[in-house]
């Protein structure tokens, strides 16, 4: 079996292909090494996925001339690569070619993919908005331009099962935590902080902001698990989360007694579109794809500081 990982060199699609090729897959991985964030971080993930056989090949979704480079006898398609969170650097048309065009440049070569079983599309909790509470059955309320292009995205992609043209679902990833999360996220900063005694910038009000943090090896075992389920998965949207809730602040209080220290904090202006409330509602998971999260916060962040001590302090 074959599998076409993207964004493979970023947080989670690295995780995803390492999986994938644990489970005897031919993973190929493609990224177009966006400096969004430090390429530093992203060319150590692209090597531990080649020093696991898995290539990385630079491939940019906006460009349909890149697609050349790639076969097209893959099984399974998992779509990580996006323009992610809703950072003030990043403009409107940034989350439009890189979350709308390029998710449309890669349906246009997968359907060239005669062998494909399932094109797996990673979408996100930010799609339910402020409030991201609801089942996968109520209405959307994105609230960023990250969410609205996340969920034009996601219904391109599922219209190709309503056109029958190939077999697709959606995954609504809730909070995703642990090693290699990205640089400027909530824990990755955090730790930094810590370990260099550095001041944490918190976001006005954050610190009670309510999350389903979830540890990313517990998402990858929701994303595989479509895996053979292609009939019971066609055309459907599920969210992928813990129903565990934390606040921001019992988050960065476990950080701190891990770390034995107290981070200095500094206050900075809140962000427009930034979720209050986050909560998974996982029983669709549950019921399809046997899905049971179970890693504590506690937990994942001791894995977390361990990967960024091992990576950024030793």
């Amino acid at each position: 079996m074959k599998a076409l990982v993207t964004g493979a060199a970023g947080f989670i699609g690295s995780h995803c292909a390492e999986r994938l090729r644990e489970m005897d897959f031919d993973v190929v991985g493609i990224d177009n090494f966006s400096p969004y964030y430090s390429p530093d971080l992203k060319d150590r993930n692209a090597k531990y996925l080649e020093e696991a056989g898995i290539p990385v090949k630079i491939v940019d979704l906006r460009e349909p001339k890149d697609f050349r480079i790639l076969d097209t006898d893959f099984d399974y398609i998992f779509h990580f690569a996006a323009q992610p969170g809703i950072a003030s650097s990043s403009s409107f048309e940034d989350y439009l070619l890189n979350n709308l065009v390029a998710t449309k440049n890669l349906i246009d070569f997968a359907l060239t993919c005669k062998n494909l079983k399932l094109f797996t599309n990673i979408s996100t909790s930010s799609i339910y908005g402020l409030h991201a509470t609801l089942t996968e059955d109520e209405a959307p309320e994105p609230a960023s331009f990250y969410g609205v292009t996340k969920l034009a995205a996601e219904q391109l992609v599922l219209s190709k099962t309503r056109e029958k043209k190939m077999k697709t679902c959606s995954l609504r990833l809730f909070s995703v935590y642990g090693p290699r999360e990205r640089p400027e996220k909530l824990y990755t900063k955090l730790i930094g902080c810590g370990f260099f005694h550095q001041e944490f910038p918190l976001f006005e009000g954050s610190e009670d902001h309510v999350r389903s943090f979830t540890f990313v090896e517990d998402i990858i075992d929701g994303v595989v698990s479509v895996i053979g389920k292609e009939e019971t998965i066609n055309g459907e949207v599920v969210n992928l989360g813990t129903e565990q809730e934390h606040t921001t602040g019992e988050g960065i209080a476990i950080v701190e007694k891990l770390l034995d220290t107290k981070i200095r904090k500094t206050s900075v202006p809140k962000r427009g579109g930034d979720q209050m409330f986050t909560k998974a509602n996982i029983d669709k998971a549950r019921r399809l794809l046997n899905y049971n999260p179970s890693t504590t916060l506690e937990e994942g962040l001791k894995q977390q500081i361990e990967w960024y001590r091992k990576e950024f302090v030793m």
